[in-house]
């Protein structure tokens, strides 16, 4: 595990340099994701059918990753009320860890999932962070960016209402 979070730490530089755009997905079938969140309390994708899921993977020492929460954070409570959620999915860290920079970096208010076996990283072959994925309403990936984004911007959340809507 030690290897995979240290090849990310390596990744970051270039994920902060070089922030793709948002590609449509070809990976195939859903990964599985079924993971606790700090609470304790268990969230299955399948669970969140019927409303656009953003999945995104992040860790407490990826400055890309501390860039984009307060846009997530913005883009959620613009879309208040709609059928969408973010499942932010850390990468193998601790209930600690991830408490300590809650409280002190980033006061998220949305789902925060804990992957501390990184299980869900391999399902998803996540090897840049952050990674966001889109699910639509149907349970199927339809769009994924390697690297932050600003995810309040009209045009993601142009793309996230298209989706709701069934485009």
């Amino acid at each position: 595990m030690k290897k995979i979070l240290l090849g990310l730490c390596g990744l970051f530089l270039f994920s902060a340099a070089q922030a793709m755009e948002l590609q449509a997905w070809s990976g195939g079938a859903t990964p599985p994701l079924a993971l606790k969140d700090m609470n304790g309390k268990t969230h299955n994708l399948e669970s969140y059918r019927g409303k656009v899921v953003m999945v995104q993977f992040w860790a407490t020492y990826c400055a890309p990753c501390l860039k984009e929460m307060p846009s997530m954070m913005r883009l959620e409570k613009r879309l208040a009320g709609k059928p969408f959620v973010i499942l932010a999915v850390n990468m193998g860290e601790t209930d600690k860890e991830v408490k300590d920079f809650l409280k002190t970096k980033v006061k998220a208010d949305f789902t925060i999932l804990m992957d501390e076996e990184a299980k869900a990283l391999e399902a998803w072959k996540v090897f840049v962070a952050p990674s966001s994925f889109l699910i639509d309403p149907q349970g199927k990936v339809r769009y994924t960016l390697q690297g932050g984004a600003e995810w309040d911007d009209k045009e993601y959340v142009q793309l996230i209402s298209d989706l709701m809507s069934g485009k």
